[in-house]
């Protein structure tokens, strides 16, 4: 039997039980297809095959801990796989706030879309619960789900988890309710497609103003669908140390001035601070 962590927090909010209501998980558990041992952690009672096991078994075991378990390189994932999506179901109605690429310094691994908090957001595909949790400073509460099709669709920054780990659940069902949990400027849906712990751009598969696939089916080619993200770089930087200049820092990384200049909006004659953090690339 395979062992399950699931945080308490989480676990709090996929149950819908009031903190001080929560007396006895042991009672609880089995309901929901767990064992409660004495060391607290959930055991799966539900020894169903795993969705697209044929594909990821090869590389991490079905588990509910982590988003990415499989720390699989682009360039040593499966040549393709053609992905049915004739099922697909739009998880919210809202407009895109905020593409697929790099923002803000990083890389943004999905796409976000407007709703409400508490607006119902829906599975994108069927298949099964492999992830729920609440990541603090990143994507709040979020549940994953690994799908019949190959992909896994991640949903995050949720105000309520209305899912438990390895249910199994249809194109459409309500997973949870819109939030604006974690690191989030407004209440919104991040909304991500990965291959093998890969992002894809959600706009390759999706038309987002039609809601709607662009075909009912997608091949997901090693060769095409991850050139946003083999591409992308992350920002370099620079701790300036006593005496330094912006020429000095330039000299030291092969770059100008002026473009030190625009990545950090500074002027050529503007003075450097010790400590400061200059990106540089």
């Amino acid at each position: 039997m395979k062992k399950y962590i699931i945080s308490t927090i989480a676990l709090l909010s996929a149950f819908f039980v009031n903190a001080q209501e929560f007396k006895d998980l042991a009672s609880l558990a089995p309901s929901y297809g767990y064992e409660m041992q004495k060391d607290y952690f959930l055991y799966s009672t539900n020894e169903e095959h795993a969705p697209a096991d044929n594909i990821y078994s090869k590389f991490a075991e079905w588990q509910n801990k982590w988003v990415n378990p499989y720390k699989i390189a682009i360039k040593d994932l499966p040549d393709s796989l053609v992905v049915d999506c004739s099922d697909y179901y739009h998880p919210v109605d809202g407009d895109v706030t905020s593409q697929y690429g790099p923002r803000w310094g990083r890389f943004h691994h999905g796409i976000d879309l407007r709703l409400n908090i508490g607006d119902p957001v829906h599975a994108a595909f069927g298949g099964k619960v492999r992830v729920i949790d609440y990541d603090r400073y990143g994507y709040g509460y979020f549940i994953v789900i690994r799908h019949d099709n190959g992909l896994e669709t991640l949903y995050g920054h949720l105000s309520k988890i209305q899912v438990v780990p390895n249910q199994t659940v249809l194109a459409g069902d309500v997973i949870g309710l819109g939030g604006n949990t974690g690191r989030s400027t407004g209440p919104h849906l991040h909304f991500e497609f990965r291959y093998l712990g890969n992002s894809i751009n959600p706009t390759n598969i999706v038309d987002f103003n039609c809601h709607v696939p662009y075909n009912d089916t997608y091949l997901v080619c090693k060769a095409k669908s991850f050139n946003e993200l083999k591409n992308y770089t992350a920002p370099k930087y620079h701790i300036v140390r006593s005496g330094e200049t912006l020429s000095s820092i330039a000299r030291k990384y092969h770059t100008t001035v002026d473009k030190l200049c625009r990545l950090n909006n500074l002027k050529k004659n503007s003075v450097l601070r010790v400590k400061q953090k200059l990106r540089y690339s």
